[in-house]
């Protein structure tokens, strides 16, 4: 009976590849099934491994190594660099398809340094070797090529870039792999942060990171947005330890503002409350805590993205640059001419598109990302009105007034 494998890629397809992938590095290339038996193989048989393989237990063979290594790289969402049983090194990349491991490519064994003595007796620690046997052993360390790390590296890479898109799910579920993975590392460091207590007011909730996340979204921030949202996640898992239930809550509570957030800086309403409610519905089937942070994660980035999609296509990507431009220098004196400079354009013809694209002149835009971040300065600190004017980028605190006044009803005295 055909492995599964091959229903979800071309037998001959896959075959084709790792020969001339064989050809071209001269190691050995496996396929290996979802139990780890070989299915396809290019290259010799290392005399080495078969002498290992004799002393291994049943309940750790060669093949629960290569599987727990393929599902190891799928948890990273690249190829794996692995070091077995007999201290050998290979490099795995796994094929699957809706996030179900089918197989793997599994390239070695190979060292990536001279070996010595060392090395065998290690394994004789383990599995307590005869005197022949690690002779035998040690003569058969002359036929394990020896790769440099630095090219070890260039193989590996190679390896996902020849298999990453023979399944499309698979890259795409790899991807997703690795983004998790990084934003489970930055809500780490976040906890930590609260544990060690250098974080300030670690007793309190940090209602004003909630409130500088929803500045950012208006403003279109999608990057800062998304690393404020995992210092906020950090907080909630301190507080409340892995509980599921309160992530659930808090994510409510904040695509709740969020959403407010995104109609008020110009997403349209029936956009926005789509966009909740499959967020929403999406919750009640999620049972793991990174699947749900991860989940949140997309939904600030598409909540950021929503308010420019009344943007025209024909001018989208240039107006989103120029968008990008301002919320990253609005702090700074910021002239029509230097953000049509960024995107290539002239300043006449950026200051017509650009109003004909956002439905605000340049400078009405400006203005509106300035007072969103005043708002959060005068609620979160104790900077004066004149310094918040400057740190805003405002010419003088009577002009700031002015503007203030005009995007909120309130004077910024008022307002704090």
């Amino acid at each position: 009976m055909e492995s599964g494998l091959y229903q979800i890629v071309e037998k001959q397809t896959i075959c084709e590849i790792l020969e001339s992938f064989h050809a071209c590095i001269g190691l050995p290339v496996q396929i290996i099934d979802a139990n780890g038996v070989i299915l396809e193989s290019y290259g010799q048989a290392s005399r080495y491994c078969r002498i290992i393989k004799r002393f291994l237990p049943k309940d750790d063979t060669c093949e629960q190594v290569h599987i727990s290594a393929s599902r190891r790289a799928m948890e990273l969402g690249e190829t794996y660099i692995f070091s077995c049983h007999a201290n050998l090194n290979h490099i795995v990349f796994p094929l699957m398809n809706n996030n179900t491991l089918f197989g793997s490519v599994l390239v070695g064994p190979f060292l990536m340094d001279e070996p010595d003595s060392t090395l065998v007796l290690s394994i004789d620690k383990r599995y307590n070797l005869s005197t022949n046997t690690l002779l035998d052993l040690y003569e058969e360390l002359d036929s394990i090529k020896i790769i440099p790390s630095s090219i070890v590296t260039h193989i590996s890479r190679l390896l996902y870039y020849l298999f990453a898109d023979l399944i499309f799910e698979s890259k795409q579920q790899l991807i997703m792999n690795q983004h998790k993975l990084l934003q489970q590392s930055r809500i780490n460091e976040s906890i930590q942060m609260y544990k060690s207590g250098s974080a300030p007011a670690a007793s309190t909730y940090p209602i004003h990171m909630e409130r500088e996340l929803i500045t950012k979204v208006k403003t279109g921030n999608s990057q800062e947005a998304k690393a404020i949202l995992n210092e906020l996640l950090g907080y909630v898992f301190f507080a409340g330890g892995n509980s599921l239930d309160m992530v659930k809550a808090r994510s409510i509570e904040l695509c709740s503002l969020l959403s407010r957030a995104a109609i008020e800086g110009g997403a349209t309403s029936d956009t926005i409350f789509r966009i909740n409610n499959q967020y929403l519905k999406s919750l009640q089937s999620m049972h793991s805590i990174e699947d749900l942070c991860f989940k949140l994660q997309e939904s600030v980035e598409t909540f950021t993205d929503s308010i420019f999609n009344y943007i025209p296509s024909k001018n989208g990507e240039l107006i989103k640059k120029a968008i990008q431009f301002i919320s990253q220098n609005f702090s700074s004196p910021l002239s029509l001419d230097a953000v049509a400079r960024h995107v290539h354009l002239n300043p006449a013809y950026f200051s017509s598109l650009f109003k004909q694209s956002t439905g605000s002149s340049f400078k009405e835009y400006l203005n509106m990302v300035r007072v969103e971040e005043s708002k959060r300065l005068l609620t979160n600190t104790n900077y004066s009105v004149i310094d918040i004017a400057i740190a805003t980028g405002f010419e003088d605190q009577s002009y700031f007034s002015k503007v203030f006044k005009k995007y909120t009803g309130l004077t910024p005295k008022q307002y704090r």
